[in-house]
């Protein structure tokens, strides 16, 4: 008897009736959809075998596996993706939902640049980024509820992480596979990559209180998020150490509150006489800002960014600021991903390079110093 994969199904009436013509039946009806069983008989091979080539299983020949796969392209036929999700199968699909307004992501080029590092790295093991943009934690949270039910994603990006975060804990409880992109090294219910974002704050902090500066302002980003934390307590701790004094004003990224928190210290009675700002696009509004106000950069004030881009680079001064490949940290979460979506292994913390600092024209010692 010829194996299992090369023996048309059969049932107890006869043969199956061909599949209804992809043009529609008779009558003008709806065209029927295609089934795996229509696929198996065209190609002459079992249901088995069809489910068989389409999750790249051993136990057919490399033959059949190409039969099964030419009949479907030429049907533009693909397994439906409820039945592909009872069975368990692989959806070639890494999901991310972020809880940010899309107006404030649509400007930031961080999120660009690690997306497109992310992707590059899944994309060689054929694998789709699937991106959702929320409201607020509780709509993401019921996101990864529905998608791991569903079974839609193989694995999951996790961003942003705040203080007490449930999301990590959820995750696992829900078996799904998932990588955080933060924490702080310590163990965490997830694998995680991570930047030491307290060692690269007290970089900057160094830097300008060797030119001089005693007193700086600090405009933040989002409070409750861990790395905003890590930030500020390296603050707290140059007071003392560097003997410096620094006001922070919290934001949201956006460049619209990035140029009022600037307006605010400038106005401030001693004013700063520096300003360090937790991202490239609050950076370039607080330069603006300054330049509006007749406060020339950096003969009265300095002005420092947490990332580097390019951003940083066009204006005039082009802006000092913490440099980093963040490609390379979007193609090392990948990586970690990729491990825990195969292997299932125990969570670890894993530590990116910290940002380093480059300096350039928007920084000087401040006035009489």
């Amino acid at each position: 008897m010829p194996p299992n994969d090369q023996v048309p199904p059969q049932d107890s009436d006869g043969p199956p009736e061909p599949p209804e013509p992809l043009g529609g039946a008779a009558g003008g009806a709806a065209p029927a959809r295609l089934r795996s069983t229509d696929i198996a008989r065209l190609a002459g091979v079992s249901v088995s075998a069809v489910s068989l080539a389409f999750n790249a299983r051993p136990g057919i020949s490399d033959a059949t596996r190409k039969r099964i796969l030419q009949v479907a392209e030429e049907l533009n036929w693909r397994p439906h993706r409820a039945a592909r999700a009872l069975k368990g199968a692989n959806n070639d699909v890494a999901g991310i939902v972020i809880a940010r307004p899309a107006r404030t992501l649509g400007v930031e080029p961080f999120f660009a640049h690690f997306l497109s590092g992310l992707q590059s790295r899944l994309s060689n093991e054929g694998i789709a980024t699937q991106l959702l943009i929320v409201e607020d934690t509780e709509a993401e949270v019921a996101v990864y509820r529905r998608w791991a039910a569903e079974n839609r994603v193989d694995g999951l990006v996790l961003l942003d992480l705040t203080v007490d975060d449930v999301r990590p804990r959820l995750l696992a409880d829900l078996r799904v596979p998932a990588v955080i992109l933060g924490g702080h090294g310590a163990p965490l219910p997830l694998t995680s990559v991570w930047v030491d974002d307290h060692a690269a704050m007290t970089r900057i902090l160094e830097y300008l209180a060797g030119l001089g500066h005693r007193f700086i302002g600090h405009v933040s980003g989002i409070p409750s998020y861990q790395h905003t934390r890590r930030r500020l307590r390296a603050i707290g701790d140059a007071r003392e150490s560097l003997g410096i004094d620094i006001a922070s004003v919290a934001t949201d990224y956006s460049d619209t509150q990035g140029a009022s928190a600037t307006r605010r210290l400038l106005e401030a009675s001693p004013r700063c006489t520096a300003i360090i700002y937790d991202s490239d696009v609050m950076a370039g509004a607080g330069l603006g800002v300054a330049t509006e106000m007749g406060v020339p950069v950096p003969g009265e004030v300095s002005i420092v960014s947490f990332d580097d881009s390019i951003l940083t680079h066009l204006p005039h001064p082009p802006i000092t600021a913490l440099t980093r490949d963040t490609y390379a940290l979007g193609t090392l979460t990948a990586t970690e991903l990729l491990h825990t979506m195969a292997e299932r292994p125990e969570p670890r913390a894993v530590q990116a390079p910290t940002p380093e600092l480059v300096v350039r024209g928007s920084t000087a010692p401040p006035p009489g110093a």
